[in-house]
């Protein structure tokens, strides 16, 4: 890591949106230090345990940003195989650790997200030839003037969608689409009744509230955006690998995989652009 000359860094002043990247930060760690974890990410552990944060406010640590962190990894990991040398947009980044995980010498890595979210990467994570960070909202179109799309792109929007209004989410799709034929993007949505409890006040702790999450997309919904974007030549679900104990259920995979419970659960979206 970048050297913080041994002292924890101060990240309580964190609020809103940019917040929850110590929620999904705390549960990769928690999962990664387990003895029979589900991800390997010692640096997303390094990073816990080096920011000075309240994270008992997001209550109990589970699986499910390590398990969807895992799932990102392997879409990024096949398409890489099939275009060695493309580029990775990781757009609202946050702290993840991706790009160490992936581990791809010849992948060029483009991370965008807030100068508070930035200032703390380039504070704590190492220094990398082949990543490069912008400072700005993954609505200001400008970073898609730093990709090269030559040896093809994937564009990630890992646990950032939900958090914008619909036309926004749904237009940063399409505009992906359209700039970048032939590529890929790999996207998580949640279900229309937890966007209402979270517009109402979803409440994880005494002392933590959920930031507003307006935009919804169920799975049947998501599997649809070619009908509605016409640029997208496919959309698939991608599911999230089993995990430990009730979350490696087959049982309860199969359950949740029926109707009415698919489009009740959250989702993960890759879709193809057409080229």
């Amino acid at each position: 890591m970048a050297g913080n000359g041994g002292n924890r860094v101060d990240a309580t002043a964190l609020g809103g949106v940019s917040a929850t990247m110590m929620w999904t930060l705390r549960n990769r760690a928690v999962e990664a230090s387990h003895p029979d974890g589900m991800l390997e990410d010692p640096l997303s552990v390094q990073l816990y345990e080096a920011i000075d944060y309240p994270y008992e406010n997001f209550g109990l640590a589970d699986q499910s940003h390590a398990l969807r962190a895992r799932a990102f990894d392997i879409e990024v990991r096949l398409f890489l195989a099939a275009h060695p040398g493309a580029t990775v947009v990781a757009l609202g980044e946050g702290l993840q650790t991706s790009y160490w995980r992936i581990g791809d010498d010849e992948v060029r890595w483009l991370s965008v997200d807030l100068p508070e979210v930035v200032d703390l990467r380039e504070r704590l994570l190492p220094s990398e030839p082949n990543v490069t960070t912008l400072a700005i909202s993954a609505l200001d179109r400008t970073w898609m003037d730093y990709v090269n799309p030559d040896r093809g792109v994937f564009i990630t929007a890992e646990g950032l969608l939900m958090y914008l209004p619909t036309e926004e989410s749904l237009g940063l799709i399409t505009d992906c689409a359209r700039r970048f034929p032939g590529g890929r993007m790999m996207f998580d949505s949640i279900p229309k009744w937890l966007s209402n409890r979270t517009i109402k006040g979803l409440r994880v702790s005494r002392n933590y509230t959920a930031p507003q999450m307006p935009f919804h997309l169920s799975t049947t919904e998501a599997m649809a955006l070619p009908k509605r974007i016409p640029e997208i030549a496919f959309a698939r679900e991608v599911s999230l690998p089993l995990g430990r104990g009730l979350w490696g259920s087959r049982i309860l995979r199969t359950l949740f995989d029926m109707r009415p419970l698919r489009n009740a659960r959250p989702t993960l979206t890759l879709c193809g652009f057409a080229g």
